[in-house]
């Protein structure tokens, strides 16, 4: 009986021993409340070329501590399979418990919980028991569910299957479908409480009922496309010269095209994918070409349309030939094109000086599902065109096409750029040369995403060159102009300015042929605009000679061009709550990345290059309370540019960043590491 009586006692002094444990080494440490905002910005400064002083500040990330977990739900927006009319497809999601205690997943009534935008319906939805991929007879179904259906418990870590069959409508067109499982703008928050929640079902956890969302993303695409290409030379070009004209059809869908029929043809030689090349206006097709076997001949006026007229395997007089049709095979292939197929024709004498000459094919062929299908040269959207592959007279169009154009006889020109350099070019040529220059006004602790707090004034200088072989006088607009700003330009140095943002121009002075001039722009920013960022205002010089001869460059005014963005991940691996879960003793990763926005390419435009920045990190500057919140992790500071990091080490509350140079486009990460207190 005596031995007995020890249990009791034994039992008593280990449950004391455990609590003492518990109080030392959990109870009694402190640690930051739940609920507690740790909050960081980054002030920085930098200069331009010009030897202006910029600082600002970055936007502000905050980190909320909690020791709760909840629900994930994946992909999201991941790519779905492209559909056509009537095409299915079945779509899976994955719910992972990121707790940490098994609990059931709860779905809502009727489907609510999954949702599809664009042109397609949810056929089916259920919990995919044996994780297969198909949607098998007696699987839970959630999308016709008169009640409320809950999952299988699902253990920490552990995730199911959910699988979602959507359905392209027959009248869909091409553009976009989303579906998405849950209703939330994210995973793992908490439960809004809206109809479409796919959630948690343990309400006594300590955040609550969280709910999660995922989404795909697809494309509806039509089953076959024609695209055609047509290389034009830009001339100028005399009388008794060749044109050389070069023609290819693609097919940039992601079914193949099959071949048309062309009713006038004989037989044998009607059926293909046509490319039909007219033979421009004041033009016939030069001698000795050879061409594709099966090359068609047609002698119908262009005013027939192709499909209407009358077409031969043999080829007839020169002077009687309108058309050509080419057969690129009895079918093009999803992404594929045909060869470059090329010919030529002879300007004739009667071609009058200072016109131009029209030149637009088109292709034929037929969709999967058994349409005909056409494109006409000159713009870059499949299937468009009146299918009329017309050359129409001097100065005309055609259909909806854009005519490309061959020029007789250019006797203007002109070229606008940058100072200096009339002729400098931008990312795609002399229209998009450019100066770039920054304010430094109205931007004092402005972060990227707000707005300036003053107006700003800058001037630029632009040449002008008169690039034709005759006197010519130019006239100045602005096609482009930001909202809110006013542009004048100055002809005598600054001397006197006349406004033109409202629709207004100057007119330069006779410029001989190659002489140059420059000129001034001032723009003047509103303030109230968004900081760090660029505005672009178009100078177009017009010939007034020949106004349909024109030449851009633009004057860029950058409110700030450094960009800095800070964002905050979370790394727990403590066994309390979720892996980004902000319990004490997670770890929180700070990145900075800091980009030069400035725009760059071409040949003599003017950028921005940034030099000497200084990023700076305190932890106790407000609204920063991370340097009470937070020890450092010490030797965690990194720069993917190499810059000189300075606070690295225990016990630090304050990190500053140096990078000599960002060069325009390039960016740069700074990142370094924090423990929550515990």
């Amino acid at each position: 009986m005596k031995a007995k009586k020890k249990f009791p006692i034994l039992r008593s002094v280990l449950a004391t021993a455990l609590l003492a444990l518990a109080a030392g080494g959990v109870l009694g440490q402190s640690h930051a409340a739940g609920g507690t905002v740790i909050s960081n910005t980054a002030k920085y400064t930098y200069s331009d070329p010009a030897g202006n002083s910029h600082s600002n500040q970055s936007n502000t990330v905050t980190v909320t501590i909690a020791v709760v977990s909840g629900i994930v739900i994946t992909p999201d927006g991941a790519t779905a399979p492209s559909l056509v009319p009537n095409e299915k497809a079945t779509l899976p999601f994955t719910m992972t418990n990121t707790g940490n205690t098994s609990m059931p997943f709860t779905f809502p009534v009727n489907g609510a919980g999954e949702t599809t935008t664009g042109p397609v319906t949810i056929l089916r939805a259920v919990i995919d028991l044996n994780n297969n991929g198909v949607i098998d007879p007696g699987e839970p179904d959630i999308l016709t569910n008169a009640a409320t259906v809950n999952s299988a418990a699902v253990a920490q870590g552990s995730s199911i299957k959910v699988l979602v069959e959507v359905q392209a409508n027959a009248a869909a067109t091409p553009g976009t479908y989303t579906t998405k499982l849950g209703d939330s703008a994210s995973d793992d928050v908490v439960d809004d409480g809206s109809a479409g929640g796919v959630k948690t079902s343990d309400a006594t956890a300590v955040n609550g009922i969280h709910e999660a969302v995922g989404s795909y993303t697809g494309a509806i695409v039509k089953d076959s496309q024609l695209q055609l290409t047509a290389i034009v030379p830009a001339g100028p070009i005399s009388p008794g010269s060749t044109i050389p004209y070069t023609v290819q059809s693609c097919n940039p869908a992601d079914r193949p095209v099959t071949a048309m029929t062309l009713p006038g043809a004989p037989a044998g030689a009607n059926s293909s994918v046509f490319i039909v090349a007219p033979i421009p206006q004041f033009t016939q097709l030069t001698a000795g070409q050879s061409f594709p076997v099966g090359t068609l001949y047609s002698a119908d006026p262009l005013t027939t349309a192709p499909t209407m007229a009358t077409w031969a395997t043999t080829q007839p007089a020169l002077t009687s030939i309108t058309r050509l049709a080419f057969p690129v095979g009895n079918s093009l292939a999803a992404g594929a094109c045909s060869a470059n197929i090329p010919f030529t024709v002879t300007l004739l004498p009667s071609a009058p000086a200072g016109n131009s000459i029209v030149f637009i094919a088109d292709t034929f062929g037929t969709s999967g599902l058994g349409n005909l299908i056409t494109d006409q040269s000159g713009d870059a959207t499949p299937n468009k065109g009146n299918g009329n592959g017309s050359s129409v007279p001097l100065g005309g169009t055609a259909g909806t096409g854009v005519p490309q154009i061959t020029a007789v006889v250019i006797t203007a020109g002109v070229l606008n750029g940058t100072s200096g350099h009339a002729d400098a070019t931008g990312p795609t040529g002399t229209n998009d040369d450019f100066t770039n220059k920054s304010s430094t006004t109205g931007l004092s602790g402005v972060a990227p995403g707000e707005n300036t707090t003053a107006p700003a004034t800058v001037i630029f200088t632009n040449t002008l060159q008169n690039s034709g072989n005759g006197n010519d006088k130019f006239v100045l607009t602005t096609p482009t102009v930001p909202a809110g700003f006013t542009v004048e330009i100055s002809l005598d140095s600054g001397t006197t300015w006349t406004t033109v943002s409202g629709g207004s121009s100057v007119t330069t002075a006779t410029l001989a042929p190659a002489a140059a001039m420059n000129y001034q722009v001032r723009v003047t920013a509103p303030a109230g605009i968004p900081a760090v960022a660029g505005y672009d205002t178009v100078i177009k010089a017009t010939s007034v000679t020949d106004p349909t001869l024109s030449n851009n460059t633009i004057d860029r005014l950058y409110t700030g061009y450094l960009k800095l963005v800070k964002t905050a991940v979370v790394a727990n691996t403590t066994g309390l709550g979720g892996p980004t879960d902000a319990v004490p003793g997670a770890q929180i990763t700070y990145q900075i990345t800091y980009t030069n926005i400035a725009v760059s390419g071409g040949t003599n435009s003017v950028t921005l290059n940034v030099t000497n920045i200084v990023i700076t990190e305190n932890g106790n500057a407000a609204p920063n309370n991370w340097g009470n919140t937070t020890d450092h992790v010490a030797a965690s500071a990194t720069d993917t540019n190499g810059g000189t990091i300075t606070g690295d080490t225990t016990g630090s509350s304050v990190l500053t960043d140096t990078v000599p140079t960002l060069a325009p486009g390039q960016s740069g990460t700074f990142a370094f590491k924090r423990k929550i207190k515990q």
